[in-house]
């Protein structure tokens, strides 16, 4: 079995520390998960590079889906993702990375994972990335980062992920899949790790939203409330995962960043971190509140769980701003 990242077993895999289920929020969405394991496994730690998360944004319809720049993983750990064209079989793209010691990253169907048991293996479709560590098409089986953790499929999902070639017209070609791949050793890692995560936040910071995006978030739930009234339940785990899911881990994220930062020699940073816990945990409690008012079909009051979390906002960017004006200007 041709392998990227050697000496790893499914069975005994053990994820990060930011996927500890006593955290509120131990995912965070399919891409930033896969990455934060990636980094893992190949002996980087990815709380340096979460300085990016700063920058979120109420996008009017969701939080953005936040995904770690490329830029940032190459200046701290010396890694390079790349867009991985496929224009052949998939396997056959996979295959050759992997013998070059890249990682593939794809958009799968989550149906063919087992890992989502109980969510959407074998019960319906949708797309999710998943880093191909290793692959042995004559036992028709895959070793894969997803998610959390990592895990490994064979036989019918193998063909699952790798026979979209299978019943076609002669001629005919299938709906390829978005793909990158991980470079690793592209660029050497930062010497001064904390120096350079500590600058990187600053220009994030530069860069935040202009406005409160939590207060901006607070204004238009009201429209929010009113669309849900019309959906059946089950609609809760979608709309929760792409607004109360992406800001909670963010600002969970957020707080695990600084508070590394602090313990490596940014002071002043205390007030930023437990206040960015106070929005994670807040987007939970709303979001435990937010499926009883789907069930309920009432919505009453929820806009103003909002406001303590706009109000910590402030608070955070108040503190990093203080506290990072001087590395901006050296970054």
């Amino acid at each position: 079995m041709r392998t990227v990242i050697a000496g790893l077993d499914p069975a005994s895999y053990r994820p990060h520390r930011l996927h500890d289920a006593q955290r509120h929020w131990p995912q965070s969405n399919c891409y930033v998960d896969l990455l934060i394991e990636v980094m893992h496994a190949s002996g980087h730690d990815p709380v340096t590079a979460l300085g990016f998360t700063v920058g979120q944004d109420f996008e009017g319809d969701q939080f953005t889906f936040f995904k770690f720049p490329t830029a940032d993983l190459n200046r701290l750990a010396g890694l390079d993702i790349q867009e991985l064209a496929i224009f052949d079989r998939l396997e056959t793209h996979a295959l050759t990375q992997i013998e070059r010691g890249r990682l593939p990253l794809v958009e799968v169907d989550a149906f063919h994972l087992p890992d989502t048991g109980g969510i959407s293996y074998r019960s319906h479709h949708s797309k999710t990335t998943v880093g191909i560590n290793s692959l042995d098409p004559a036992a028709r089986r895959m070793t894969y980062f997803h998610n959390d953790g990592y895990f490994a499929l064979e036989g019918e999902d193998y063909d699952g992920i790798f026979g979209q070639w299978e019943g076609l017209p002669a001629g005919a070609l299938p709906l390829f899949p978005y793909a990158e791949f991980v470079k690793f050793d592209a660029a050497p890692p930062a010497r001064d790790a904390a120096g350079t995560a500590a600058r990187l936040l600053a220009k994030h910071l530069a860069r935040r939203p202009k406005r409160n995006p939590l207060a901006a978030y607070a204004a238009a739930f009201g429209r929010h409330a009113e669309a849900l009234a019309g959906r059946a339940p089950d609609y809760f785990h979608t709309y929760a995962f792409n607004t109360l899911r992406q800001v909670g881990a963010n600002f969970e994220l957020l707080a695990s960043h600084l508070e590394w930062l602090g313990g490596n020699g940014t002071d002043g940073l205390a007030p930023a971190v437990e206040t960015a816990g106070r929005i994670a945990q807040g987007a939970k409690t709303m979001q435990f509140k937010l499926a009883r008012a789907m069930a309920r079909g009432r919505f009453d009051g929820l806009d103003a769980m909002i406001v303590p979390m706009a109000d910590a906002y402030d608070v955070v960017m108040s503190v990093l701003d203080a506290r990072m004006a001087t590395l901006a200007k050296a970054a």
